[in-house]
């Protein structure tokens, strides 16, 4: 197919939405020289902050944009409350060689298909770390999608992070409770520290940079370590040490690890109502 032949020279995406999560794709692809043409469809106009690229053509509605030739991809990161609107503008595209990648929280893919025709369609979840580029994004993609549509995703997702696949779209709900939400647990657990070490005596700025910056070096420590993380938490613990007292708290019958995965299947719950 046109898609799987089409090298990034000669490839044009379209990306519907510019916020956050869109800019920040936007920044990296720019970077990576992902396509020669992006066409941004965004009402508001250009975000404040975005490096200007002779690459980039602005649109305030995808009628705008000529029908042919289709785009090898259209990328779709927008609020979930008015993607059921907005996805009917896109039919004219919803056939080969196109790609849809839907970095929208919480619409199945049966139900974007409701709404856009016989795409190939790719939903994905993605997180708030992929803003500089250290984001992990899992995807599922329907019957419709070619390998050589996969390697464009992962192309493209690439630009913010890491990425992974799953087969079974049910997964996402589990993906969503764990790393869709997971940043907020972790700033949860920073907020915490500081305010633990706060009250041990520390002043409020020297607490909170000792939280963040343990948390951070934590967690590139376990990202780049060969290491399992309980392995790296015993290097830390010592036998009747200061670690040791602290975790015989949070390992107990009621500490982290229990009221952790009640957290997860709470989130995941509530990803599946949502969902439905």
């Amino acid at each position: 197919m046109a898609a799987e032949r089409r090298d990034a020279s000669g490839r044009a995406l379209v990306l519907v939405g510019c916020g956050k999560m869109g800019s920040a794709l936007l920044r990296g692809w720019i970077n990576a020289g992902a396509a020669s043409r992006f066409m941004v469809i965004e009402p508001e106009g250009p975000p404040p902050g975005l490096v200007d690229s002779a690459a980039v053509s602005w649109h305030r509605a995808p009628e705008e944009l000529p029908d042919d030739p289709a785009p090898d991809a259209v990328v779709v990161a927008v609020k979930p409350q008015v993607i059921d609107a907005i996805l009917p503008r896109y039919r004219r595209w919803a056939r080969p060689p196109t790609l849809f990648v839907s970095i929208v929280a919480g619409k199945t893919i049966a139900g974007m298909s409701r709404r856009l025709g016989p795409a190939s369609l790719i939903r994905t979840m993605p997180n708030t770390p992929a803003a500089i580029g250290r984001g992990i994004t899992v995807a599922c993609a329907n019957e419709r999608v070619t390998a050589g549509q996969r390697r464009l995703c992962d192309q493209l997702l690439a630009a913010v992070g890491d990425s992974a696949w799953v087969e079974d779209e049910g997964m996402l709900d589990a993906v969503t409770a764990v790393s869709g939400s997971g940043p907020a647990y972790v700033f949860l657990l920073i907020e915490a520290l500081a305010a633990a070490a706060e009250a041990s005596g520390l002043p409020p700025a020297l607490a909170l940079r000792l939280a963040r910056s343990t948390v951070a070096g934590s967690g590139e420590l376990a990202r780049c370590s060969d290491e399992t993380p309980a392995q790296l938490r015993e290097n830390v613990t010592s036998p009747g040490g200061t670690t040791r007292a602290a975790l015989d708290v949070l390992m107990g019958k009621e500490g982290l690890a229990p009221l952790i995965k009640r957290a997860v299947a709470a989130a995941a719950a509530r990803s599946r109502k949502l969902a439905s």
